[in-house]
């Protein structure tokens, strides 16, 4: 199936052909058609599955530029996966002249109202930057036709369901609403149940696939000196680009602290970093000017660089699905990939548990330090 046959019209494929996009993913085959139709979507799908082009395209398709308001709505956990967002639309807006506002916080709110007082047709949010909008009446969404919650699992488990029900409930009650998320818990179901009608499930499964691209090892070693180990083992390794994910944001600091301390091309990015700082950075590492992006979980989420063919893992992941979808960013299309994990005693659990998911023990990597 092509996308003339799920109703993109020729001026967005050619647009999509621009960026060697030829033919659907399965996400975007099974759920284009049925949102282009209006219906409501639940769809379980992993990041670098093509998921952002299944809902924006329809949605294009379906907002009328000469009508005054907004017509769609996307909402995102993170600033980082709203800008990547924001990106894909903007490509798209060559084919349609569609207005779109990007709202998320570090962005200047006084630049938001000015383009506000606009026409706008399309709108990409994270909740907290969406709410303060609504709270000041400088966004309208009663004529809104479709909403999208965009990585709902990620959105629940970083506490903003009261903002997105609060969202939801500001919206006009004949919309569309299409989620996406990674997995389909219980809270999530919940959620979507309630504000959708007669929703199609579309799950594409995730590819295990992925794994057999990437060559894993473990490197077994104590807090005190993971340090020395990770420095040996990028010393050795020499990678052209990689992430090194980190559990927390102290943690973060201080690893970006000690190896520019050491001399190493470096930098970190979690939440806490201004957004200005973080387009730059990610701007910056996109384009190979730096060799280590040092990361949080949440600020990776949607990440999508290509080139990166080294994951190093400083602190094991807080579970399984956590390190299948850090390892995930290399080893992409065909490409091979290497991750690395570093393991404290205290970790042996959870490393058994990552083993005993993967169906595979991961073979050790002897430093000799």
């Amino acid at each position: 199936m092509n996308f003339k046959e799920l109703g993109i019209s020729q001026d967005i494929v050619n647009i999509l052909k621009k960026s060697s996009i030829t033919s659907p993913t399965p996400i975007q085959e099974q759920s284009i058609l049925s949102i282009k139709q209006g219906k409501d979507v639940i769809a379980e799908a992993q990041t670098g599955t093509g998921k952002t082009l299944a809902f924006l395209l329809p949605m294009f398709e379906n907002i009328s530029p000469n009508i005054n308001s907004v017509q769609g709505l996307i909402i995102s956990p993170t600033r980082e996966l709203a800008i990547q967002i924001t990106e894909e639309a903007m490509k798209l807006k060559e084919a349609k002249d569609i207005n779109i506002l990007a709202a998320y916080g570090g962005k200047d709110i006084g630049s938001q109202l000015k383009k506000l007082k606009g026409n706008i047709h399309l709108i990409i949010a994270t909740p907290g930057r969406l709410l303060d909008h609504i709270d000041r009446k400088t966004i309208d969404l009663s004529k809104l036709k479709t909403l999208v919650l965009d990585e709902a699992d990620q959105m629940l488990l970083m506490g903003f369901k009261n903002e997105v029900e609060t969202i939801l409930k500001s919206t006009c009650k004949k919309r569309q609403t299409l989620c996406f998320s990674a997995t389909m818990n219980p809270q999530v179901k919940k959620l979507a149940y309630r504000y959708m009608v007669d929703p199609l499930m579309v799950t594409v499964k995730k590819q295990e696939v992925t794994l057999e691209n990437i060559r894993q090892e473990v490197v077994e070693t104590t807090d005190r000196r993971k340090q020395d180990s990770l420095c040996a083992v990028l010393d050795k390794d020499n990678p052209f680009m990689a992430i090194i994910f980190c559990r927390t944001k102290r943690r973060a600091d201080n690893l970006e602290v000690a190896l520019h301390q050491r001399g190493y091309n470096c930098q970190k990015l979690h939440s806490d970093v201004l957004q200005s700082k973080r387009e730059r950075i990610m701007k910056s590492f996109r384009n190979a000017d730096i060799q280590y992006l040092i990361a949080t979980d949440v600020a990776s989420r949607g990440l999508d660089v290509s080139g990166v063919g080294h994951i190093y893992n400083y602190d094991i992941p807080e579970s399984v699905e956590a390190y299948i979808h850090r390892i995930g960013r290399t080893g992409r299309a065909g490409e091979e990939g290497y991750t690395c994990l570093f393991v404290d005693p205290k970790d042996s659990k959870l490393l058994d548990e990552i083993e005993k998911t993967i169906k595979f023990k991961i073979p050790r990597r002897d430093l000799n330090l």
